[in-house]
């Protein structure tokens, strides 16, 4: 079984979303967790989230004698990257930043975008995103993208209030 599917394989049994594994420098081995979509009511993930996992991966790596020095668990973060196609339908409707891999004709040869993702059309993502002439919006695939993100949503008002 290789590493990423180890991983995932842990992950995903303990009722967790693997949102992004990579392998560093020095044998450094960084997991990002996210809740699953029935579970997402249950906020942002926790230290003890992180903890429980971490734990659990230590042992299955341990048993399959992967080599690493050390190991990473941690929350995707506010500005969550957007890897699988999953992630654009359970997104649809919130704010992303969008990276192509090459400018797109139409869209004045950009390659970056900032806008409201669209509900996916199959393989087909869509953002909308404005211009100096209103809305409009790009179509593109996964294939299309090097790097997405959700632009990261901060209420500073009071709880109190």
């Amino acid at each position: 079984m290789q590493l990423l599917e180890l991983i995932e394989t842990t992950v995903v049994g303990m009722g967790y979303e693997l949102v992004e594994f990579e392998k560093a420098a020095r044998g450094l081995l960084r997991v990002y967790i996210d809740f699953t979509p029935e579970n997402a009511e249950q906020g942002q993930i926790t230290v003890e989230d992180c903890e429980k996992v971490t734990h659990q991966l230590l042992h299955v790596l341990t048993v399959e004698n992967v080599v690493y020095e050390r190991l990473e668990v941690s929350s995707p973060g506010l500005d969550r990257p957007l890897k699988k196609l999953a992630d654009y339908v359970r997104f649809a409707g919130k704010e992303a930043i969008v990276k192509l891999r090459v400018p797109m004709p139409g869209a004045a040869h950009r390659k970056s975008f900032q806008g409201v993702l669209g509900e996916p059309d199959g393989e087909n993502l869509k953002i909308e995103f404005e211009t100096k002439d209103g809305s409009a919006v790009l179509d593109f695939t996964l294939a299309d993208v090097d790097k997405a993100h959700l632009v990261p949503q901060v209420d500073f008002r009071s709880r109190k209030a």
